[in-house]
C-alpha cells in the first residue's frame, strides 16, 4: 500500500492529510489556540482524591484539573502485549484485586509527574497517567520501568524474538517497547535512538528537581513532526509540505531518526493550494456532513451522540439485479470500507455500532465481518470489535485521544439551541484565507476586496487574529473590507 503525507503549515493552523493508495483517510488539524496536550510531560499536584471513583484530579496547570484513575499510578502486570504505546496497554491492563487504593498511593497536595493521554474532550479535564513514556521513531522509552514489548502489529514471532533480545540488551534504566517501524532495523539503529531518548528522559528529570507544581516539563512534538515520526514508513512515497520552514524542520528530524525518508521529502510551492491540489478540502467538508453516498446509489448515515456513534448503511437508488439478499450482500460489502475510512477520517471514538442492512444468510454476514475487520486493521488506533448480530449490527470500541474532526471544526448552533452544529469563528476565517487565495489568478493588485461575515468572524479578524487578514492582504496584494451582518452565517466574498 502505497502512502503519501501532506502538511499544510498555515498560521495559526497546521493540517496534515495522510492518503493511502492515493484516496485521504485521515487528517489532523493542530492550531496555536488549542494546541493538543497528548504526550505532554506535567509536574502535577494533587488537588482531590476521590477513593469512592479510585481517581484523582490532579493540577497540571490548565482550567480544568486532570483526572488520574489509579490503574495509572500502579504498576503495569509483569506480563503485557504491549502495542505502539504504552498509554494503549495501560488502559487495556485487566484489573487485579491486589490493587492498592487510590487512598494508599496519593494524598492532596502531594506533587507527582504525570503524562497527558487524552485531551480535554467536552466538558471533561484531560486524562493523565503517571507511567511516563517517550516514543521515537522505532522505540518507545519507558523511564523507570523494566518492561520490554513488541508491538502487536509485528506478527513474525522470529522477528519479535529477535527485537525482544535487542531491546534487554540496551541497558539503562528503564524498558523499551519496539514500534511497527522497528521491523527488521539493525540494532545500532536501536542504540542510538535509545541513547537520544534516555537523555531526554535525564533532561526532564532535571527540570522536575528544579521546578514547583504545577509545571510543564516536556511538550511533544508540532503535529507535522509527530506524524512524520509516527506514520511515515517504508511505504510513504512522499512527504510534500508546502511551508519552508516547516520542512526544514521536517528533514532535520527525518535526518535524525530516518534519513532513507528525508529524501522523500518535497517543498509543494504551486500556486493551487495543497489540499485542493490533492481533494483534501472535499474530503473535510464532506467529513461535516451526516451523510455518505457510494459509487452504487447506496448512502451511510453517521450520527454523533453523546453517549455512542450510531452508523447506518442504506441501499438508496441501488436495487440490484438478482434477488433481494444479494442486493443487499453487495451493498454491504461495498459500504465496508467506506464505514472504516469514514471512522478514521472523523476521528471516531467510544462506542460506535454500524447497523448494516440485515442478511438472512450466516454466510453472507461472515464475509462482512471478515471484510470489515480487514478494513479496521489498517486503522493505527486501537479497535475491539464484537461478531456481527443476526441483525447485522457490529458494535466496536475506537480509542481516541484528541477531539475528532466535528469538535475541532465546528460549534454548537446558537440559533437551533446546540440540536445541529456550525463552523467555528477561526473555521471560517481559516476557510476565508483560503478562497481569496484560490481567486488569486483573477485578483488585481490594489483591489479591494469586500467580504460580508458574521461579525463574530470580522471580530476575530480584527481583533485576536489580525495575522491572517494581514497575511491574506499581503500575499494577495490587495485590501481586504470587512462588512459584519447577522443575516450571514458563513461569509460571501462581494467582489472579484
Amino acid at each position: 500500500m502505497r502512502t503519501e503525507l501532506l502538511v499544510n503549515a498555515t498560521p495559526p493552523e497546521t493540517r496534515v492529510a495522510l492518503l493511502e493508495d492515493e484516496r485521504v483517510v485521515e487528517v489532523l488539524h493542530e492550531r496555536r489556540s488549542r494546541l493538543g496536550l497528548v504526550g505532554n510531560v506535567y509536574l502535577g499536584r494533587v488537588h482531590r482524591v476521590l477513593p469512592g471513583m479510585q481517581a484523582a484530579f490532579v493540577s497540571i496547570g490548565l482550567d480544568r484539573d486532570a483526572f488520574l484513575y489509579v490503574e495509572d499510578i500502579a504498576p503495569l502486570p509483569a506480563e503485557v502485549d504491549f502495542g505502539e504505546t504504552a498509554g494503549e496497554d495501560a488502559s487495556a491492563s485487566p484489573q487485579c484485586d491486589d490493587r492498592p487504593r487510590i487512598d494508599d498511593l496519593l494524598k492532596e497536595g502531594q506533587e507527582i509527574v504525570v503524562q497527558v493521554t487524552k485531551d480535554s474532550i467536552g466538558g471533561k479535564g484531560p486524562r493523565i497517567t503517571a507511567g511516563i513514556s517517550l516514543p521515537g521513531r522505532a522505540l518507545v522509552y519507558l523511564p523507570g520501568t523494566r518492561e520490554f514489548g513488541v508491538s502487536r502489529r509485528i506478527t513474525d514471532e522470529t522477528e519479535r524474538e529477535r527485537l525482544r533480545g535487542i531491546l534487554e540488551g540496551l541497558g539503562g534504566e528503564g524498558g523499551f517497547i519496539a514500534r511497527t517501524a522497528a521491523l527488521g532495523m539493525p540494532e545500532e539503529a536501536f542504540r542510538a535512538e535509545a541513547r537520544y531518548l534516555t537523555e531526554l528522559a535525564g533532561k526532564i528529570a532535571r527540570r522536575r528537581a528544579s521546578a514547583s507544581a504545577p509545571a510543564l516539563l516536556h511538550r511533544e512534538l508540532e503535529l507535522a513532526l509527530r506524524i512524520a515520526r509516527d506514520l511515515a514508513g517504508e511505504n510513504c512515497a512522499v512527504i510534500r509540505v508546502d511551508d519552508e520552514g516547516t520542512r526544514d524542520r521536517l528533514r532535520d528530524l527525518l535526518d535524525a531518526v530516518s534519513p532513507a525518508l528525508s529524501s522523500r521529502l518535497e517543498l509543494y510551492d504551486r500556486r493551487e493550494p495543497i489540499f485542493e491540489r490533492y481533494g483534501v478540502e472535499a474530503e473535510i467538508e464532506n467529513a461535516l456532513r451526516s451523510r455518505v453516498g457510494l459509487p452504487s446509489g447506496g448512502s451511510i448515515v453517521i450520527h454523533q451522540t453523546e453517549a455512542l456513534v450510531a452508523i447506518d448503511v442504506n441501499t438508496g437508488r441501488f436495487v440490484g439485479k438478482d434477488a433481494l439478499e444479494e442486493t443487499v450482500f453487495a451493498v454491504n460489502l461495498e459500504a465496508a470500507p467506506e464505514v472504516a475510512r469514514q471512522i478514521r477520517l472523523r476521528d471516531l471514538g467510544g462506542l460506535i455500532v454500524v447497523d448494516f442492512i440485515d442478511m438472512e444468510e450466516a454466510e453472507h454476514r461472515a464475509r462482512l465481518f471478515a471484510r470489515f475487520e480487514d478494513d479496521l486493521a489498517k486503522d493505527r488506533s486501537r479497535t475491539r470489535v464484537l461478531q456481527i448480530s443476526e441483525f447485522g449490527l457490529i458494535e466496536l470500541t475506537r480509542q481516541r485521544s484528541r477531539g475528532n474532526i466535528e469538535r475541532v471544526l465546528t460549534r454548537p448552533c446558537p440559533w437551533c439551541a446546540g440540536s445541529g452544529r456550525v463552523k467555528t469563528d477561526l473555521t471560517v476565517a481559516l476557510d476565508l484565507r483560503r478562497a481569496l487565495r484560490s481567486r488569486a489568478a483573477v485578483l488585481s493588485a490594489g483591489e479591494t476586496v469586500r467580504v460580508r461575515t458574521r461579525p463574530e468572524v470580522a471580530r476575530l479578524l480584527l481583533e485576536e487574529e489580525p495575522a491572517i487578514l494581514a497575511e491574506i492582504e499581503e500575499s494577495l496584494d490587495v485590501r481586504v473590507e470587512l462588512s459584519p451582518d447577522e443575516a450571514v452565517n458563513g461569509f460571501e466574498v462581494l467582489s472579484d
